[in-house]
């Protein structure tokens, strides 16, 4: 067994013992497991990649589980076959959950569709175990297929540059006008 004082990494280190081969599972977890650095952490992460096929990794949004406090993950998996590949999905049902807007069966409907074939979109792709750095385990969420965000400048700064650079124009024009 790997010593941890983590309840849920115990809950799920339980949880794969007592699976019988052919066995199927859905846990929820805290994000954080996917990418700790810890001995037990990563201990169990191998665990699960060498004794059982985790082959969907759900990326819920910040309020699905009311009382979490953290993000997480639904980690679909069966025992019996190591894993060759881990397919990941960020949900995003473009609105905010809480008590008043939960997740509802519309939100998942993509993700059961996709998962069915294992498709790759925007907001789904996969990462062949062979990837996956052996010294860690990370299994972090890092989606490949979608356009990097450019961040926006705060309106402040845009318009601070604009009188900037309206300054600059006005000193050129006057230099401009004096040669004249």
């Amino acid at each position: 067994p790997i010593r941890t004082g983590e309840t849920a990494f115990l809950f799920l280190q339980h949880f794969i013992k007592m699976l019988k081969a052919g066995g199927r599972a859905a846990i929820v977890i805290k994000n954080t497991f996917l990418s700790n650095s810890d001995g037990a952490s990563r201990a169990l992460r191998q665990e699960l990649l060498e004794s059982c096929n985790l082959h969907s990794v759900l990326d819920c949004p910040g309020g699905t589980f009311l009382g979490a406090g953290v993000k997480t993950v639904v980690l679909v998996f069966e025992k019996g076959t190591p894993t060759r590949k881990v397919w990941y999905y960020q949900l995003d049902p473009g609105r905010r959950l809480g008590k008043t807007t939960p997740l509802n069966d519309d939100d998942l409907a993509e993700f059961v569709e996709l998962q069915a074939s294992f498709a790759e979109t925007e907001k789904s792709w996969s990462v062949d175990v062979a990837d996956i750095d052996p010294a860690n385990f990370d299994l972090s969420v890092k989606n490949s297929n979608k356009a990097e965000e450019v961040p926006l400048r705060l309106p402040e700064e845009i318009i601070e540059e604009m009188t900037l650079l309206d300054e600059e124009s006005a000193k050129i024009l006057e230099g401009i006008r004096g040669m004249l």
